[in-house]
């Protein structure tokens, strides 16, 4: 009976590492994965944008030759004087019309529009050609928003990168060393903290060109306080565990203790700061473009396609929902999965 291994565990304890735990438990809360699904779909959306919306078709066989036009544009960028992967002949030329082509065979997109060409089709409804109408330009809006999805993925995710490494950085020495060090970056910390952030950003951008790397840069460099916060209480809460006080008898480097063996276990709340910070960066982005201090026309974001439509109300107000409902369900998701990861990681919500 001793060996039978249908006895029940005496400990009642959650079997497995930490984060396999953490995983079991968001996969319980069915609102955070619904919330992370979408989140994957937003990623898989940005990343395959070209094949899900151009003009040119993904696959054809052209006068006896294979191309792949729309797969090559998944790995340059989407302004012509900066790419870096060319696309063969004749699918690099300006004045070559894919659509009007004849192919022996070919499949095509789901969306067959560019995001960027214009048209004589102005502020048309939508229809079988375009499913959400066309804009002020008669670009096609089904194409610039799944295009724009890009924007906020990129502009999420880079902008709170920074604000990451500046946040852990700063916190970890704050909360590991103490003494003038601390004082000095909580004070910093609470400077940061008492400028508005949007008005902050909206300061340093009258001064710099308005552009997308500029917006990830300044929003990154405002938004890292409150993951410093979360990092200087974690170290102080773990630099007297004894596993660290082991290392520094030892005689272990600081930043080898930090950053190897005291970082993998402060990064439980730091993440969730970072999932919600990510849906702060989009809505920030959004507002920029809204203003005119963010991405620049022609390049797609869901802030200057609202702007577009907020201008064209009175006589196209279809353009209005389609970025309004995108950048809803964008931060609805975020926060979901924020809000799930927040529950999974919390220990005293673990079962006993």
């Amino acid at each position: 009976m001793a060996n039978d291994k249908t006895q029940p565990d005496p400990t009642n304890r959650p079997r497995g590492g930490y984060w396999r735990n953490v995983w079991r438990r968001f996969r319980s809360n069915r609102r955070g994965v619904v919330g992370f699904c979408f989140v994957l779909f937003l990623i898989l959306t940005a990343f395959l944008s070209p094949l899900i919306a151009t003009s040119q078709p993904i696959a054809c066989k052209y006068e006896g030759k294979w191309y792949f036009p729309a797969v090559v544009e998944i790995f340059q960028s989407r302004e012509p004087e900066s790419h870096w992967i060319k696309k063969s002949k004749p699918f690099n030329r300006p004045q070559f019309k894919a659509k009007d082509a004849e192919y022996e065979f070919e499949i095509w997109p789901l969306i067959r529009h560019h995001e960027n060409k214009t048209s004589s089709d102005i502020y048309q409804t939508p229809s079988r050609e375009h499913w959400l109408g066309t804009d002020e330009s008669g670009r096609d809006v089904a194409a610039r928003l799944v295009h724009g999805t890009s924007v906020a993925i990129k502009v999420g995710f880079i902008s709170m990168a920074i604000a990451s490494f500046i946040g852990i950085v700063l916190g970890g020495l704050a909360g590991y060393f103490g003494g003038w060090i601390d004082i000095v970056i909580s004070r910093l910390i609470e400077v940061v903290i008492c400028f508005p952030t949007f008005f902050l950003i909206l300061t340093i951008l009258v001064v710099l060109p308005p552009s997308i790397t500029n917006v990830m840069i300044v929003i990154g460099l405002t938004r890292w306080t409150s993951i410093a916060r979360y990092t200087r209480g974690e170290f102080l809460r773990i630099k007297s565990i004894d596993y660290v006080l082991a290392a520094r008898a030892l005689g272990v480097g600081n930043a080898r203790i930090m950053f190897r063996h005291m970082l993998p276990n402060a990064l439980s709340p730091v993440l969730v700061t970072i999932t919600f910070g990510i849906a702060g960066a989009i809505l920030i982005e959004a507002a920029l473009s809204w203003l005119g201090f963010g991405v620049q026309a022609p390049t797609p974001s869901w802030g200057n396609m609202l702007r577009g439509a907020y201008n064209a109300l009175g006589h196209a107000p279809y353009l209005v929902y389609p970025p309004c409902i995108a950048i809803f369900l964008a931060v609805l998701a975020y926060n979901l999965v924020g809000d799930a990861l927040r529950d999974a990681i919390d220990p005293y919500l673990t079962k006993k």
